[in-house]
């Protein structure tokens, strides 16, 4: 995963472009994001810069955040 979110920053900053990557995985998502947005019921339900996000009390970010079963979101 590090190789592939250091790519992905490098080819940002060379490029100058914006990318949008799907993950589950946060510390990506934290590592190459400047803003997260979350997506439920296919609408966007939070978006935000990512210090704002880990500080976030969104219950389902936060929820997502910390990886826990309990709270709004159904976890398989």
């Amino acid at each position: 995963a590090d190789a592939i979110n250091d790519l992905i920053i490098k080819l940002q900053k060379d490029l100058q472009v914006t990318s949008i990557v799907v993950t589950h995985d946060m510390a990506s998502a934290f590592k190459v994001a400047d803003r997260i947005a979350m997506i439920s019921t296919g609408r966007i339900i939070y978006a935000a810069g990512v210090d704002e996000t880990r500080d976030t009390d969104h219950p389902m970010v936060r929820q997502f955040i910390d990886g826990s079963a309990q709270g709004p979101l159904t976890v398989f």
